[in-house]
C-alpha cells in the first residue's frame, strides 16, 4: 500500500482527470510509494471532510469546485491564494493553501511562446478562473481589460484584486469597446463552448472577430471550441486549456514531492483520456 498519499476533493469529483494525470507521473518516475485519489466531500461537511485525509496521513490535496473559496477558512493561504481569493492546493505538512492556477496559466502561455509583457489582453469572464488569469497577466506585465455579461460581477473582480493584491488599472469594457480597443490575446474564462454546449461562443456573431489575434480558451473539452474556430477562421492562433490543467497540476506535484514531474507525459495522458467517450 502506498505510504505517501495525495488526492483531490470536490463535489462531485468522480470525473476529475487529476488522478489519471498524477498517477501516470508517479509511475513514470518509479515513485511506487505515492498514489493520488479522488474524494467526494459535500459542502456542508467540508471542515469534517478535511479531517479524514489529514488524520490518515495524506501529504496534501488539490481542491476543486465548490470548495476553492470555502477552504480558505481552514488553511493558511499563501500570498497568491489570498490575492486570487481561492485555494486549489493544500500541503498538510504546513497547512499552507496555495493557488497554482495563475502560474499554470502563465507557464502554458510561455510554453506556447505567447508574448504577454506590454501586450493588450482581453479576459472574458469574471469568475474564479478570470481572477487567476487577471492576477497572472498583471504580474507578467500585460495591460488587461475584462468583458463580462454581468457588469457588477466584473466590478467586484476588479475591486477584489485592488484590495487583495494592490492591482490597479484593470479596464472594464463591453465587447464592442474591446473590439475598438484592440488586443493581441483573448483569454476565455467563461464556460461558453464547454461540453455539451459546444456551439456556444463568448464572442457574438454580429461583431467582427479581430484578425490575427491569439485566443487562449481555458475550456479543454472539446479540444477545439467554437471560439477557437472563430479565431482560426480570422487568421489567428488558437490554444486550448489542456496545457494549463497539466501545468497547474505539475506545480502541485512538485510542491508535495520536491520532484519536477514529466509535463509532456501528463498532457499526453490527459489528451488520451479526453479522446475517450464523453460522459
Amino acid at each position: 500500500m502506498p505510504t505517501n498519499r495525495v488526492g483531490v476533493i470536490g463535489f462531485p469529483v468522480e470525473h476529475s482527470l487529476s488522478p489519471i494525470m498524477h498517477n501516470a507521473a508517479f509511475r513514470a518516475l518509479n515513485m511506487r510509494d505515492w498514489h493520488y485519489d479522488a474524494m467526494s466531500i459535500p459542502p456542508d461537511i467540508l471542515r469534517l471532510g478535511l479531517r479524514e485525509p489529514r488524520d490518515h496521513g495524506y501529504i496534501g490535496i488539490n481542491v476543486t469546485v465548490p470548495h476553492k473559496e470555502a477552504i480558505m477558512e481552514f488553511v493558511r493561504p499563501d500570498e497568491t491564494a489570498r490575492a486570487i481569493g481561492a485555494v486549489n492546493t493544500v500541503d498538510f505538512r504546513s497547512n499552507i493553501g496555495a493557488n497554482t492556477d495563475a502560474d499554470g496559466f502563465i507557464n502554458d502561455l510561455r510554453a506556447h511562446d505567447v508574448k504577454v509583457a506590454g501586450e493588450r489582453v482581453l479576459v472574458l469572464g469574471a469568475g474564479g478562473a478570470a481572477r487567476a488569469a487577471v492576477y497572472g497577466l498583471n504580474r507578467a506585465g500585460a495591460e488587461v481589460a475584462i468583458v463580462n455579461r454581468t457588469k457588477s460581477r466584473a466590478e467586484a473582480l476588479i475591486e477584489h484584486l485592488r484590495v487583495s493584491a494592490g492591482i490597479g488599472g484593470i479596464r472594464l469594457m463591453t465587447l464592442d469597446q474591446a473590439f475598438e480597443w484592440g488586443m493581441s490575446l483573448i483569454v476565455n474564462c467563461t464556460s461558453a463552448g464547454l461540453h455539451p454546449h459546444v456551439n456556444q461562443s463568448p464572442w457574438r456573431q454580429s461583431l467582427p472577430f479581430p484578425t490575427g489575434v491569439t485566443v487562449y480558451d481555458m475550456v479543454y473539452r472539446p479540444a477545439t471550441t467554437a471560439l477557437m474556430r472563430q479565431c482560426a477562421a480570422h487568421g489567428g492562433r488558437a490554444i486550448g486549456g489542456l496545457g494549463m490543467l497539466a501545468r497547474q497540476g505539475a506545480i502541485a506535484f512538485e510542491l508535495w514531492t520536491g520532484v519536477a514531474p514529466p509535463i509532456d507525459l501528463m498532457q499526453r495522458v490527459l489528451q488520451n483520456a479526453l479522446a475517450g467517450p464523453v460522459q
